[in-house]
């Protein structure tokens, strides 16, 4: 196959992880020609830019295609993403994100080429305002109209389109998004080394989030909640693995509550240190209150690590309660101390949790799995449009 790969920017994140893995996988196991084409990566949270250029397939640096609105960018964006396929006149286009996901829809139907889309998390979303919610909601059924399958990256994002009305479920398949499972399920170095590095002693019971310290991924609940669990449990840290414009707010309440000891902030990390990091903590805590389905709860799972989330979007369908973890209603935080408390209190409880979390979701989120059932689909695509032309 050729495929054309467009994402709006590709910063250390999910769905650009997500994306990456799909062109590696398919330009190194299955021989297809691919291109990744994105916009200018800048800002905090650091850029997967370079390990894109080491991977052999074509890279494409779309000059406007930025993250923010901007109507004349915009259109020089979708003018750049026609030049760009029609030059590069792929089988099928793949996009992901928001804008990304409207102007390369956009320019594929201008083009008339087979087209999917990525559903990583829902454009419109809790904490928009009225005005941008309903217009993201009016974009998205612009756009569903002109691909040939939506992807979900999990059940509850399928539900939310087809709620809003943007689609119907028989033009959805649900992917669940792949990761490189094995630094998961074996530590690349010793826990206790990497535990030691970061000054954490051996008795300590280390609660730890993974997530861009930016709004919505609810850091100030975790923090809220931080002050009831050390009282109960004072041997508890917590480890905020992720850098962003929230840091310095957060440090403050964190130091207004007297809890600046019990927290380490480990920073941005480039995302071959994840996996290590998760395997030092104890427990795995995930408080967003927006995201398709956090790649940090499986990835916790499978490092047999037990998971306390916020009941939202795809959280449910990895976080089985008294199974693998706390499922909690979202912004909550008396439930979200007395979870963590539990937890830190039950070592049997955390070893069980995270066996059967492993056990039920390791092959589920390979990446090679996930790449296998997209091109799945990308055939099925390509089959019913040349029996339309037919």
């Amino acid at each position: 196959m050729r495929v054309a790969h467009i994402i709006t920017r590709m910063i250390i994140g999910g769905a650009q992880q997500n994306t990456l893995y799909t062109v590696e996988d398919q330009f190194r196991d299955y021989g297809d020609e691919v291109s990744l084409m994105t916009g200018p990566t800048t800002g905090p949270e650091g850029t997967l830019i370079p390990r894109a250029e080491q991977g052999g397939f074509d890279l494409q640096i779309i000059p406007h295609l930025l993250r923010s609105l901007s109507p004349l960018n915009d259109w020089r964006a979708y003018r750049e993403l026609i030049a760009a396929l029609r030059d590069y006149q792929p089988d099928l286009v793949h996009t992901h994100s928001s804008k990304a996901g409207i102007l390369g829809r956009a320019a594929a139907w201008h083009l008339k080429l087979p087209c999917v889309h990525t559903i990583h998390g829902a454009a419109f979303h809790f904490g928009q305002s009225p005005l941008h919610y309903h217009a993201y909601i009016a974009a998205e059924k612009w756009a569903a109209q002109r691909c040939d399958r939506l992807i979900s990256v999990c059940d509850a994002m399928t539900d939310q389109y087809v709620a809003a009305g943007i689609t119907t479920k028989d033009r959805c398949d649900t992917v669940y998004s792949g990761m490189e499972v094995e630094p998961f399920l074996t530590p690349p170095r010793p826990p206790e080394e990497v535990r030691r590095e970061l000054g954490i002693e051996p008795w300590h019971i280390v609660i730890g989030k993974v997530a861009r310290l930016f709004h919505l991924k609810g850091h100030q609940y975790l923090i809220e909640a931080a002050r009831q669990v050390v009282d109960a449990q004072p041997q508890v840290r917590f480890l905020l693995v992720g850098d962003g414009i929230l840091r310095a707010e957060f440090e403050q309440r964190i130091a207004e509550l007297g809890l600046t000891e019990n927290f380490i902030f480990a920073g941005l990390v480039p995302p071959e240190r994840v996996p290590e990091l998760i395997h030092a903590m104890d427990i795995v805590v995930h408080t967003s209150v927006w995201e398709g389905l956090a790649r940090v709860l499986p990835q916790g799972l499978i490092a047999g690590k037990p998971v306390v989330s916020y009941d939202v979007d795809g959280a449910r369908e990895v976080v089985i309660p008294e199974e693998t973890g706390y499922l909690l209603p979202a912004e909550s935080i008396e439930p979200l101390a007395q979870a963590l408390i539990e937890l830190a209190a039950d070592p049997e409880k955390r070893a069980r949790f995270g066996k059967t979390g492993r056990e039920r979701f390791t092959d589920q989120f390979r990446h090679e799995t996930m790449t296998r059932r997209l091109r799945e689909i990308y055939q099925r695509v390509l089959d019913e449009r040349s029996r339309q032309q037919a």
